[in-house]
């Protein structure tokens, strides 16, 4: 019989990467939703499950609620704790950003520790935990923790939420407790498996819809969806990584050099990426119109450098070049009609948890 696993945030971007990752290797999987009867947006993984023979089921549960958890976790034997709300904007409320985070990671982790069988956790973080707020701009390793003071909403959330875990962690007693693993994956781009996006999108998707008539001074230390799928499996698989933090990101891109990349490719399909630098005081101006560009407004000349060492290093992990994950997650955009190309209507799209 194999082993089942739990995953939060079914119809999120990442999780859905997960839940296929697991099935692919043999796991028998259960996911969280927050509706079962929203039947739609989970049916791309249904069809997934179905064709390669895969044990999927859903469970209802919410990360506000205390409700369902227990009936989630029953006949597992890990949880791969994924759900994340990932802003569209700028939040109203910071500290509402906060509870919530904290409050539904500790609800999953209390959940988890109830129940015996549960031996391990893997907690998607993010390097957001790791290497902001910092006075001077050496490389981050996964002994960095962002410094909350001087850290935007987003960022401290993701903070608390992690240092909470660890402190819940470890007051559980040993002989009734589960191995806690971190990964600190970077910006997670990738191909889409349903029209439904995440907000990681919206540089590439902004780009190919030409929706300014620059590019922002904004980067990011990527990572492919699809190999930070095969980082959780293998925080899932290997006994020395309990206790341990992963930085799962490669390089600092530009999302200049992300347009360029797109542009050498579809150029020749008749769609036009703009690559002209946009001042940073006109991202400024455009972003008080513009919740989505708002949000870069922090980052305007920043640079992320982390290192990933440890989890190529312990767990035999490796990612795929930028520049594919860039193109793939454009091709998916175009393909799962997110974007239209030049002369159609772009139809309505949506942006799920992270």
């Amino acid at each position: 019989m194999s082993t089942r696993v739990l995953v939060t945030g079914a119809t999120g971007f990442v999780a859905g990467h997960v839940i296929t990752e697991l099935l692919g290797h043999g796991y028998a999987v259960r996911a969280t939703v927050r509706d079962l009867a929203a039947t739609a947006t989970r049916a791309h993984l249904v069809d997934h499950a179905t064709r390669i023979g895969g044990e999927l089921e859903f469970a209802e549960a919410d990360l506000d609620r205390d409700a369902g958890w227990a009936e989630a976790v029953a006949g597992c034997g890990a949880i791969l704790h994924v759900a994340s709300p990932f802003p569209a904007g700028p939040p109203d409320d910071d500290d509402e950003l906060i509870r919530t985070a904290v409050d539904g990671t500790l609800r999953v982790l209390r959940a988890g520790a109830a129940d015996p069988a549960i031996r391990r956790v893997v907690l998607t973080s993010s390097i957001a935990a790791v290497a902001h707020g910092h006075r001077d701009s050496a490389p981050r390793t996964e002994a960095d923790w962002t410094v909350v003071e001087r850290s935007p909403a987003y960022q401290r959330s993701k903070t608390l939420a992690e240092r909470a875990a660890w402190e819940f962690a470890e007051s559980l007693p040993a002989s009734h407790g589960f191995s806690l693993v971190v990964l600190n994956p970077g910006m997670v781009l990738g191909p889409v498996l349903s029209p439904v996006t995440s907000t990681s999108h919206e540089p590439v998707r902004r780009l190919l819809a030409r929706e300014a008539p620059g590019v922002p001074r904004v980067g990011w230390s990527v990572v492919d969806v699809r190999d930070l799928a095969v980082a959780h499996r293998l925080a899932l698989e290997t006994p020395e990584a309990a206790g341990r933090r992963y930085i799962c990101a490669g390089e600092h891109v530009w999302m200049r050099d992300m347009a360029r990349m797109l542009d050498e490719v579809y150029r020749a399909r008749g769609l036009r990426i703009v690559t002209r630098p946009l001042p940073d005081v006109l991202v400024r101006a455009v972003a008080l119109v513009d919740p989505g560009l708002r949000l870069t407004v922090p980052a305007l000349g920043r640079v992320e450098r982390v290192i990933a060492d440890r989890a190529r290093r312990e767990l035999g992990w490796t990612m795929r070049p930028v520049r594919e994950t860039v193109v793939d997650t454009a091709e998916s955009l175009l393909l799962r009609g997110v974007v239209r190309p030049p002369g159609a209507v772009e139809p309505a799209f949506a942006t799920a948890e992270a």
